[in-house]
């Protein structure tokens, strides 16, 4: 399995495809193959994706102690500088935008052009999931088909979950082989609780573009207005009846999108 040390962890990664890079960072709880194979077969057809496990998730490795953003935005620079990656485009979906916000502030020289979709700037300037949505994204000690359907409804709009029932099924079962342990999943959620960026972000310097859908009841689109607002010259696009896993939804529209904008 390709792992590499990189800011004192042992991080699983793959490449896929040829082209200038483009590194994609995960949400919450999430490995590398949660993103849909469509996407990953399509950018890969123009550029050269760096996909990898977040610090508590899937094959990475899962130490104990506090995790931040800043910390695994740190690794994320630490895992391109072993990879032989300088420089690079950078998407990030839910905790990954904002994993792709502190690496934009903290590490600028990384960054060529940021992608930021479903995700927020944290802090009180932000707006909330509703209150049953943070308690069903907080609540591991409850049987698996429990948090599967929880996670559906936060994911999704229910007459999207109903048409494509056995996709999402399917789906579930790829990325589920190597689930995130309720301890570093809690490390995670604690992490994007204390994050805050919403007074930095005039700092970004790289072209950004901000999605969402406008059905996410987990990260409300008025996030990415915020976002948006704050970043110069940042561009904003809704995702009409997408919800929380708008990337899901519309694939083809969300590869569209970014393509035009990375160039």
């Amino acid at each position: 399995m390709p792992t590499v040390e990189a800011n004192g962890l042992r991080i699983y990664y793959e490449v896929h495809g040829q082209g200038f890079p483009l590194v994609m960072i995960m949400g919450l709880g999430a490995n590398l193959d949660w993103w849909p194979p469509r996407i990953v077969e399509r950018l890969s057809r123009r550029y050269r994706l760096l996909l990898f496990d977040n610090r508590g998730a899937g094959r990475t490795d899962k130490p104990g102690g506090r995790y931040s953003i800043r910390l695994m935005a740190d690794d994320t620079a630490a895992l391109m500088e072993a990879v032989g990656i300088r420089r690079a485009h950078v998407l990030g979906v839910s905790m990954g935008g904002m994993i792709a916000q502190e690496l934009a502030l903290n590490h600028p020289e990384r960054v060529e052009r940021l992608v930021l979709a479903c995700t927020t700037c944290g802090g009180i300037r932000s707006v909330p999931p509703a209150p049953r949505a943070l308690a069903w994204l907080s609540a591991r000690n409850v049987p698996p088909e429990v948090f599967r359907e929880r996670q559906l409804k936060l994911l999704f709009p229910d007459e999207f979950a109903a048409r494509h029932r056995q996709e999402i099924e399917e789906y579930w079962r790829r990325a589920g082989r190597w689930p995130t342990p309720a301890d570093a999943y809690r490390r995670q959620l604690a992490a994007i609780l204390r994050f805050n960026s919403y007074g930095r972000l005039p700092r970004i310097q790289a072209p950004t573009l901000v999605m969402t859908g406008d059905r996410d009841i987990l990260v409300p689109p008025k996030n990415s207005e915020i976002l948006a607002s704050r970043i110069p010259g940042a561009r904003l696009e809704v995702f009409p009846g997408g919800g929380h896993g708008f990337i899901a939804q519309f694939p083809e529209r969300f590869c569209r999108v970014v393509e035009e904008f990375l160039g």
